[in-house]
């Protein structure tokens, strides 16, 4: 199983999304704030995922949702739990 996953920054309004096979161990490394984004993007939670079958499924959708479209989907999608400052 793999996941697209969609974090948001309350304080830049701003989504960082990716995909994983382990979630739980991704966050983990989100939250220890390993990587660049991590550290551009602060105080980020997790707001969305979904699951996929296959790795190459989660790819398109993680390209799919990064896209203008996608962004304003997810918007739309979580409006009731994102609020910008």
């Amino acid at each position: 199983m793999f996941y697209v996953y969609v974090l948001y920054s309350n304080m830049t309004d701003k989504f960082y999304i990716g995909y994983s096979a382990d979630l739980t161990r991704r966050m983990s490394e989100h939250n220890r704030q390993t990587s660049l984004s991590d550290r551009r993007i602060k105080n980020l939670k997790l707001v969305y995922y979904e699951a996929c079958l296959s790795k190459e499924d989660a790819q398109l959708r993680e390209k799919q949702l990064k896209t203008g479209f996608g962004r304003q989907y997810l918007r739309k999608r979580l409006q009731n739990s994102i609020s910008p400052p």
